[in-house]
């Protein structure tokens, strides 16, 4: 093990939306981590600090880059308060910066998580009050730095979050529709598409844009973080030669134009998706339309659709899109064949009521709602599977 501090291993965990922690688990492993392990919700990893700046400047997947300051066994509420007091703060970063402190928790005995996160956070105060006689300011909203606690049955873990604001936020979102789509489960459903960068790729149902820019991102090869601060800038570890090096080294942008293509029913979601490919610096490579997906002609013989359609939770919207189904299974034949065509949806019903067969079903989460990335590889003429699909 290296003694230079800058290049010394230390533990890391990337959460990531559930479903796409292999994909995680290969950007990693390219960024040069060791130690990679998929578990459920991220990947834990290690590295030196160049390869957690270049995990945060790079992954499309990761939500943040969490850095494991300390491991520890607990039966209460003290003892979690003493592992927080036996931590050196004051050498991951100063006094002046405002904290906030997050926890999650499975299956933890302790009765109160809110009383717990207070514990911590004294314990962070109290550890600065004896160093320097201040503590550091609480912020909930735009904090300096990140503290994240995980707490299982009999052990628990203490992080520094190395990202910030979470990496899914890519600094170019001015406009937002209705339920809009995160930036890295965009990425991930190209990615599972198995999208080819000079294939043709459509999406008809666009709203802001969202898996569009990411297209193009990595189409141009753009890192995804290049447009954006991090937490690590923060905090006294910093090694600014290292953080140097992974921006300045940043690859050159691929020469590729990509063929990429954006609809929507809504002239709203098209202005929107304007907007957000212009504060992208995208516009100039997708081509725009206000259409109706029913009556939506291919605009190449073959290629690839990628879209993430409305899916309702009222008993009103569920009837509607029970109706609309085979009206986009019939439009998808009849403009659409020698496409593969990919819709992520919360509506598990789509496979059965699209009257089509998926050719895959991934298993991907929004969040906490369950959802599928359905595979329809569309032939002309009558394509019905499995009606019970999925």
């Amino acid at each position: 093990m290296s003694s230079n501090p800058s290049e010394r291993s230390e533990s890391f965990f990337a959460p990531c939306p559930r479903g796409l922690e292999a994909l995680l688990a290969g950007e990693l492993r390219a960024l040069g981590a060791s130690e990679v392990a998929a578990l459920a919700g991220g990947v834990a990893f290690t590295g030196s600090w160049e390869t957690c700046y270049a995990a945060n400047f790079h992954s499309r997947i990761a939500s943040r880059v969490l850095w494991r300051v300390a491991e520890f066994a607990y039966a209460n509420e003290h003892d979690v308060y003493a592992a927080a007091r036996a931590i050196p703060w004051g050498e991951y970063f100063t006094v002046g910066r405002s904290i906030r402190v997050n926890m999650t928790a499975i299956k933890s005995p302790l009765k109160s998580l809110d009383f717990t996160t207070l514990r911590i956070k004294d314990a962070v105060c109290d550890v600065f009050r004896d160093a320097v006689g201040e503590r550091p300011n609480v912020e909930r909203l735009n904090p300096d730095v990140r503290i994240h606690a995980f707490l299982e049955e009999k052990k628990g873990a203490l992080y520094l979050d190395t990202s910030g604001e979470p990496l899914f936020k890519r600094g170019w979102r001015r406009a937002v529709v209705e339920a809009p789509l995160r930036e890295n489960l965009a990425a991930g459903i190209l990615m599972l598409s198995g999208w080819k960068f000079d294939e043709p790729l459509l999406d008809p149902m666009c709203g802001g844009g969202t898996l569009l820019i990411e297209a193009a991102a990595m189409a141009l090869n753009e890192p995804p973080g290049a447009g954006r601060e991090f937490g690590f800038e923060k905090l006294s570890t910093l090694d600014l030669k290292a953080w140097n090096r992974v921006r300045d080294g940043r690859p050159p942008r691929n020469k590729l134009r990509p063929q990429l293509f954006g609809s929507d029913i809504e002239q709203r979601a098209v202005e929107s998706a304007k907007k957000n490919l212009m504060a992208a610096g995208f516009y100039d490579l997708v081509r725009l339309q206000r259409q109706d997906i029913l009556r939506l002609e291919a605009p190449a013989a073959a290629g690839v659709m990628v879209a993430n359609p409305p899916y309702g939770e009222r008993l009103a919207d569920a009837e509607q899109l029970a109706a609309f189904y085979p009206e986009l299974g019939h439009a998808l034949k009849r403009n659409f064949a020698g496409w593969r065509c990919h819709f992520f949806t919360a509506d598990l019903r789509m496979a059965k009521l699209i009257r089509l067969s998926p050719s895959r079903r991934v298993p991907l989460y929004n969040g906490a709602l369950e959802c599928r990335l359905f595979e329809f590889g569309i032939v002309a003429g009558s394509n019905r599977g499995n009606p019970g699909a999925r």
